[in-house]
């Protein structure tokens, strides 16, 4: 057997062989399954009967394929649990040591087999163990893509293109009007008005997750090299990056500083915490926004961002569109966002395109709210 290939743990066998009635019939089944019949979306996620899995669902279930941590497709409570060992150590850390009956750990490129069902996980770029999933039965290939982008990030693996025949891509980010342009140029931005206001705290709102190291490791290349503050939820997650690796240098809790010695510093805070009386700790604060919704000026105004920073770790209207042709794939299906503006230009270049209609799944730029005690 192949090193790479991997036979699924107690937890994970005893799938049903592509479902056939009996053996005499199961190999005509296979040939005729539609990919439709291997992945299929039910209330709590897309589900394999085949393999009887869930991939990202979203309430517990007996077995469950996780893309990465993000609170919208990790979620605690499932019998099982297959995914990156990173992503396995984030929920570990959000949800505590038993978010699930049992875990196992996967590495990229690295074949697990259900039966007739294989499983491999190839990098999505999106966060640090983030995923893609390919399910494959009988020489069909489905892959599940999560959250992606297609752009480079310091602080997680590429993306990488999967060839396959169905492409499930999210829609987050999904009408032309969203092209996200250099990060590195809105760090720029930031360390620019940094320098002309002295005087002046500068808060991020950043996601905890992936946005909030992707931000500092931009501002480390960017030259700065002056200590970095965190807001107490950000604290344990980015010290888990740190402990994987990911430079991302010094870095010290904005809690018991005085407002004096705030002026001129950067502090990372989620979004919901930029916009309350938190902010009062700091000397007259630009208050800036790192999210790809920053596009939308209207959505700065309203949340009295002050410096909007185009920064997102979802593919835009360009890396969906170049991605879904780049992987070959005869039939797309769009899940979570835009999904009606992409099916349509999927349509338009001559591909097989439909909305999933999932429920559960949004933005986490968007919606993350402070947990009791992460107040710094």
């Amino acid at each position: 057997m192949d090193a790479r290939v991997k036979p699924a743990h107690d937890d994970w066998r005893g799938g049903s062989p592509c479902m056939a009635p009996d053996n005499r019939s199961r190999t005509a089944y296979i040939a005729w399954m539609r990919p439709q019949d291997i992945l299929t979306p039910v209330p709590a996620g897309l589900y394999c009967k085949t393999g009887n899995f869930h991939i990202d669902p979203v309430r517990p279930v007996e077995r469950a394929v996780i893309t990465h941590g993000h609170s919208d497709h990790a979620r605690a409570g499932h019998g099982a649990v297959l995914a990156t060992q990173e992503t396995l150590d984030i929920m570990r850390l959000r949800y505590g040591e038993n978010f699930a009956g049992r875990t196992q750990a996967v590495r990229y490129g690295e074949e697990i087999r259900l039966g007739d069902i294989s499983l491999k996980f190839h990098p999505a770029g999106h966060v640090l163990g983030s995923a893609q999933i390919a399910v494959t039965c009988n020489k069909t290939c489905i892959v599940a893509s999560g959250d992606y982008k297609d752009v480079r990030d310091p602080t997680c693996a590429p993306f990488e293109l999967v060839a396959c025949d169905v492409f499930i891509t999210e829609a987050t980010f999904g009408l032309p009007v969203f092209r996200h342009g250099n990060a590195a140029d809105e760090v720029g931005k930031l360390l620019a008005s940094v320098a002309l206001f002295p005087e002046r705290a500068h808060l991020v709102g950043a996601y905890s997750l992936g946005k909030a190291q992707r931000v500092i490791a931009l501002i480390r290349e960017a030259g700065y090299h002056a200590p970095i503050y965190l807001h107490g939820a950000m604290e344990k997650i980015t010290h888990y990056y740190q402990s994987r690796g990911v430079a991302l240098g010094e870095l010290l809790p904005v809690h018991g500083m005085k407002k004096a010695d705030l002026a001129g510093t950067i502090t990372l805070a989620p979004p919901t915490a930029t916009s309350d009386i938190w902010t009062r700790r700091f000397p007259d604060p630009v208050t800036a926004f790192a999210s790809g919704w920053m596009r939308v000026r209207a959505r700065a105004r309203q949340r009295g961002v002050e410096l909007p920073l185009v920064i997102s770790d979802h593919a835009d209207w360009d890396g969906l569109t170049a991605t879904i042709a780049a992987t070959g794939a005869g039939e797309v299906w769009v899940t979570h966002g835009q999904e009606d503006a992409l099916v349509h230009w999927c349509q338009s270049k001559g591909l097989a395109a439909r909305p999933l209609d999932l429920v559960g799944y949004g933005d986490e730029e968007e919606s993350e709210t402070l947990a009791e005690g992460e107040e710094a």
